[in-house]
C-alpha cells in the first residue's frame, strides 16, 4: 500500500477544501516549513489565550472566513464565522468564563498550504445562571484543519472536537 500525502488525505477527509483541485502538492510545496509550523503552533497559542482573555473577536480572528466548527456528539456543523459566534456567544446566553484551556499538539503534519493537528484539550469554564455560578470541565481531544490564507497567515478552517465527562 502506497502512504498517501497529507494534501490528499485533507482533500478526500473534506470536501470543497481550498487547494484541493490538485491533491498531488508540486515538489516545492510538500511538507511544512519550520516557519509554517511555527506560525501554526503560535496561531493555536493565540486561539488558546485569546479564550484565556474572554477576546471573543480574538477568537473568532483565528478562523478563516469559510471556517467550520464539527462539534462532538454528533452536533451539526456550524459553518461561517458569524454562525460560530452565534454558537459560542449566543445573544442572551448566560455570561460565561474560560478559566482553563490547555491544548497540546501530539501531531502536526501538512504542506505549504493546508496542515492539520490532532492532540488533547483540557477545558474548564463558569458559567452564571440564576444568581449562581456554576464550574464545569472536561478533557478531550481535537482535530483541526488549517489553511494558509494568500496573505501568508495561517487560520484554522475546521475544528472538530469530542468532550470527555463533564466535571463540576
Amino acid at each position: 500500500m502506497v502512504p498517501m500525502r497529507p494534501l490528499a488525505f485533507l482533500c478526500l477527509a473534506v470536501p470543497g477544501l481550498v487547494g484541493c483541485e490538485h491533491a498531488e502538492a508540486p515538489p516545492s510545496c510538500r511538507g511544512l516549513s519550520a516557519s509554517d509550523v511555527r506560525a501554526i503552533h503560535a496561531l493555536v497559542d493565540a486561539y488558546r489565550t485569546s479564550w484565556l482573555k474572554g477576546d471573543a473577536r480574538a477568537v473568532l480572528g483565528t478562523f478563516s472566513a469559510d471556517a467550520a466548527l464539527l462539534p462532538a456528539h454528533g452536533a451539526a456543523p456550524i459553518v461561517g464565522i458569524a454562525a460560530i459566534e452565534n454558537y459560542w456567544w449566543p445573544a442572551g446566553g448566560p455570561p460565561s468564563t474560560i478559566t482553563k484551556l490547555d491544548i497540546t499538539i501530539d501531531q502536526l503534519e501538512g504542506d505549504c498550504n493546508v496542515a492539520y493537528s490532532h492532540g488533547r484539550d483540557d477545558v474548564a469554564w463558569t458559567m452564571d445562571q440564576d444568581g449562581r455560578t456554576q464550574a464545569y470541565g472536561h478533557p478531550g481531544t481535537y482535530l483541526n484543519v488549517y489553511r494558509k490564507l494568500p496573505s501568508g497567515a495561517w487560520r484554522i478552517s475546521r475544528h472538530m472536537w469530542d468532550d470527555g465527562p463533564v466535571t463540576k
